[in-house]
């Protein structure tokens, strides 16, 4: 007997929506890989509703006051922590990461995170006004920039949500947002709280695939584009929003470096690391995943890596003592089994390299070592659970190695020289540095990257600033 799949649907000035055209697509569990959800493929004319709902209802959020987006915001703070449970079973269905895990680690920063823009909102700096020229005085404006259209990866669905909304509405822009399609449904609840606590328009929420993400980018309504995803997504929204000169704010993908001095204490390190590298399943661009290990004691981190990476558990969502749940769906598990299978000669597996089990998208815990710098596995973003490892004889060596990758999102330096952490941190060439840990994020302190990670800045005032535009305005005072 087949089970009817729940309906999802877009969120458009207030109310909820089938697609125009009827087109839905089905949404699949990837702790089970079967089907339990549709969710609509939206076309054109979805963007172009969402697009001038959004529009429509821009000049009343812009004009209301700080602390009235500020309360706004608590508002959906509370009401995010008031339906946890709601959002998690949501997420798990998503992406089959462990419930526990999604409860603890995920939830509470999220609430924080809004709460933290919901501050922000009032917290407006610029300079002061001045008479810089004789008779006249200059005020500097920071101004929401407009309707602003939001693509959300699949990896962390709700709390890259999050991160997309907040900045935006409390700054006193719209928003049209989309998430992944492979991971929907938690976004979809998020509308509906969201949309019973701001007016209409403001927030809108569709489904879709890349080329509704493409319509949306080039739309002719929204002045800014943000997106979280691959590289090449990226450079396809830069493309697209150069033709009519649009914001972009873009966060990419990574390939963090890890770098061991001989002098770290060897086991707080592999604990770390290795939680910090298989970690949601890896699928997260500062996962810990580029390890290079001062070559006299490489041989024994490596070793007690491998091990950690034994020890550690892949399973399904309500299995308490898993750490991370399957890959999000079968083109992730073919992309990181493609690279394991291409491994050249002179690597060697420490540690799993192989699936696990045949129902839904697990892999287990890898660790690949005696790797080459210019091997595609170390250049390339795996986004899977595997961590390589690498041998440097000194300290420039370590630095050649780490900035040797084409992404500059995070990084991390393992040493009780507080001088050469110092010297680590001023010469890596990434967004981040993480001394002596590695992913704790803040939302006080800004995340975003270099090179291919993109440019511009998730949380703190940075992430805040912008999603805003700045006027000068000046006046006679004759």
């Amino acid at each position: 007997m087949s089970t009817e799949l729940r309906r999802l649907r877009n969120y458009i000035a207030g109310e909820f929506r089938d697609a125009a055209d009827g087109r839905t697509t089905d949404v699949v569990n990837p702790a089970t890989g079967e089907a339990y959800a549709t969710a609509p493929l939206s076309g054109q004319a979805d963007v172009d509703a969402a697009m001038e709902a959004a529009a429509a209802a821009f000049p009343a959020w812009r004009d209301q006051t700080p602390a009235e987006r500020q309360r706004a915001l608590l508002k959906i703070a509370d009401a995010f922590e008031e339906r946890a449970e709601e959002l998690i079973a949501a997420e798990v269905e998503n992406t089959g990461k462990p419930i526990g895990l999604t409860r603890s680690e995920e939830i509470p920063p999220m609430v924080d995170q809004i709460r933290f823009f919901a501050g922000a909102a009032r917290m407006l700096e610029g300079r002061s006004a001045g008479e810089y020229m004789e008779g006249l005085t200059s005020i500097v404006r920071r101004e929401p920039i407009g309707v602003c259209a939001q693509v959300a990866p699949w990896n962390y669905p709700m709390m890259m949500a999050v991160w997309k909304f907040a900045p935006a509405l409390a700054a006193g822009n719209t928003v049209v947002l989309k998430p992944s399609d492979t991971t929907p449904a938690s976004t979809v609840l998020i509308a509906e709280i969201i949309g019973s606590i701001v007016p209409e328009g403001v927030f809108n929420v569709i489904c879709g695939d890349r080329d509704t993400g493409r319509a949306m980018v080039e739309h002719r309504i929204p002045a800014m584009a943000s997106i979280t995803g691959s590289v090449r997504a990226g450079i396809s929204v830069a493309e697209s929003a150069a033709k009519d000169v649009k914001r972009v704010h873009l966060e990419l993908g990574g390939k963090a470096p890890v770098v061991v001095f001989e002098d770290t204490d060897i086991a707080k390190a592999v604990e770390d690391i290795s939680v910090a590298g298989f970690f949601n399943a890896g699928q997260d661009c500062t996962a810990a995943t580029r390890v290079l290990v001062q070559e006299s004691i490489h041989d024994e981190f490596t070793a007690a890596l491998a091990k950690a990476a034994a020890d550690t558990k892949t399973g399904q969502p309500d299995d308490e003592d898993v750490l991370y749940g399957p890959l999000n769906n079968p083109d992730q598990l073919k992309q990181v089994t493609g690279f394991i299978e291409r491994l050249p000669a002179h690597a060697k597996v420490e540690a799993g390299g192989h699936r696990v089990g045949e129902k839904g998208y697990f892999y287990a815990p890898t660790v690949v070592s005696g790797l080459k710098q210019d091997d595609e596995i170390i250049q390339n973003e795996v986004f899977g659970p595997v961590i390589t490892v690498q041998s440097f004889t000194d300290e420039a060596q370590a630095v050649a190695y780490a900035n040797g990758v084409e992404y500059a999102l995070a990084s991390s330096v393992w040493t009780k020289d507080h001088a050469r952490a110092m010297r680590m941190s001023k010469v890596l060439d990434f967004g981040c540095v993480w001394i002596n840990t590695h992913i704790p994020l803040v939302a006080e302190m800004p995340h975003g990257g270099f090179k291919h990670s993109g440019y511009g800045k998730d949380l703190s005032g940075y992430g805040f600033e912008d999603y805003t535009r700045i006027k000068h305005v000046m006046t006679s005072l004759g």
